[in-house]
């Protein structure tokens, strides 16, 4: 069979509730992402497995809940024995490339990627560790706190503009070099950006464009920090939030810098887009985020909770011979690995023993979708594991140290009301908790998640001491061997550098 490159875009922090259909939403600035939905197969309820970049990544990686993968939160080992679609496809005949953030930790760099044109923005070592000992506990040098949203507003370079722009350019720079042919295997190139994570900060260019937004406040406004549940109190603590007096400025510029770096990533992908199209090369378009962002509802932000705005994800894939349209049916970005390799014709019995996903394709063949969709979450702002699934118009909600919750999306979207004491709901928690209780032990869950952070505690303390060697990706260009040298023909690198080569 004949297989189709790839070409994967992943962005950080990017809620699904901005993509109702499965698309931006019509006021939103994103002409390029909007003509991307416009022929792609849209899933409007897509959930991340772990609402944090690391674990989350990680599972879209391998097709694994993170209870399996062992990546737990943002400083958990991501083993080099865990297949990822990167080796999958590579094994399978793929040349697979990355550019941009995957947030890897450990030595293991690569995890499939035979190419890695940028390093991460994030340290790949155990520095930022929880401790579930330690309830409570807040370690401000890394956890976020509410300077993010006190601080929003606008300028032309950060951090984080740096990286991305850096990731646009690389991807950008190998979308030409694949199109020379000096590579014949099929091609998957994944482009990782870090917007629009916060801070949230924009550029001017994209910061206007909102100017007469209607949507800069939340829907649901903060509750008072007694009405919250036990973990949304957890993250509030976590954030600092009870100590930073917000206001309904903040809250403005916050979600109007958010908005503007959606059109900034917009600008990005269709550079990339643009590159593709222009070297007259064809590929299957992936567009999802690792997680979402509760910009304000309910006085919440950033994510680290299983609320829609935290938990949901766009998902939209364009592929010869996938009709174009919306589903409903919730899925997981666990889907993403398995579905690639159906993609990429890969044998399902080579893939399926690894992961707790399954292919996307049949739904999109009608073939009806019977599992739920599972999320996991043991990192910060927790102080045991919590556990969530989402099937048909309910999700479900548990974990050792609180009450659980039961939301009937399809009439209360906004989750303000938990059915677990309603009469009429009880064959369905009662369902629910039966499928819960076969899936997780929870007991071993949050042993697992104790031991694995008092290792990566001592650890990280011993690798401290002495000489320090970091783990950190270096991206190492051959300069010998780029542009014009002594040893290469000129009339041969100018040949097989210009492409297309009629025009």
């Amino acid at each position: 069979m004949t297989r189709p490159n790839l070409l994967i875009f992943m962005v950080d922090q990017l809620t699904g509730t901005l993509f109702a259909d499965g698309g931006p939403a019509d006021w939103l600035h994103a002409p390029n992402l909007k003509r991307l939905a416009a022929r792609s197969v849209r899933f409007a309820n897509a959930y991340c497995a772990s609402p944090l970049c690391g674990p989350a990544r990680a599972s879209f990686m391998t097709g694994q809940l993170p209870s399996r993968t062992g990546v737990y939160d943002n400083a958990a080992p991501f083993g080099s024995d865990v297949p990822t679609f990167a080796h999958h496809l590579r094994r399978a005949g793929y040349q697979t490339c990355l550019s941009g953030k995957m947030h890897f930790v450990g030595p293991d760099q690569l995890h499939g990627f035979e190419q890695r044109l940028t390093t991460d923005i994030y340290p790949a070592d155990f520095g930022w560790t929880p401790d579930y000992r330690r309830p409570g506990e807040r370690i401000d040098w890394w956890y976020h706190n509410m300077g993010s949203v006190s601080g929003a507003g606008v300028a032309e370079i950060t951090n984080q503009m740096e990286y991305d722009d850096d990731v646009a350019h690389h991807a950008t720079r190998k979308v030409h070099d694949l199109a020379r042919g000096k590579d014949t295997r099929p091609w998957c190139l994944t482009v990782s950006f870090t917007h629009p994570h916060d801070p949230f900060v924009a550029r001017r260019k994209y910061w206007d464009l909102y100017d007469a937004c209607d949507h800069l406040l939340p829907r649901v406004p903060a509750l008072d920090y007694s009405a919250q549940d036990p973990h949304a109190r957890r993250i509030i603590d976590a954030n600092d939030g009870r100590h930073a007096a917000i206001t309904d400025d903040h809250i403005r510029r916050a979600r109007r810098a958010y908005f503007a770096n959606i059109s900034y990533l917009d600008a990005k992908i269709g550079a990339v887009l643009k590159a593709l199209e222009g070297t007259r090369q064809e590929a299957t378009i992936i567009f999802t985020s690792d997680h979402g962002e509760m910009l304000g509802e309910r006085g919440l932000w950033y994510k680290m909770t299983f609320r829609e705005g935290s938990a949901r994800i766009p998902l939209m894939i364009a592929a010869p011979g996938l009709p174009a349209g919306c589903h409903d049916t919730p899925v997981s970005a666990l889907d993403i690995c398995p579905t690639l390799c159906d993609l990429a014709g890969i044998d399902p019995a080579e893939v399926t023993p690894f992961i707790d996903g399954q292919t996307l394709l049949p739904l999109t063949r009608g073939i009806a979708r019977t599992e739920p969709v599972a999320m996991e979450y043991a990192a910060e702002a927790s102080q045991s594991p919590l556990i969530a699934l989402r099937a048909g118009r309910y999700k479900y909600i548990n974990c050792a140290l609180d009450p659980e919750q039961l939301f009937d999306l399809a009439t209360d979207p906004d989750e303000g009301t938990n059915l677990v004491d309603n009469p009429a709901h009880a064959a369905t928690l009662d369902s629910f908790r039966h499928a819960a209780a076969a899936r997780w032990d929870l007991e071993r869950f949050d042993a697992n998640v104790r031991a694995s952070q008092a290792r990566r505690r001592v650890v990280y303390d011993a690798l401290r001491q002495g000489h320090f060697t970091p783990w950190d990706h270096q991206p190492v260009e051959d300069a010998a061997n780029r542009y014009m040298r002594n040893h290469m023909n000129l009339n041969t690198v100018e040949d097989i550098a210009r492409f297309p080569r009629d025009a």
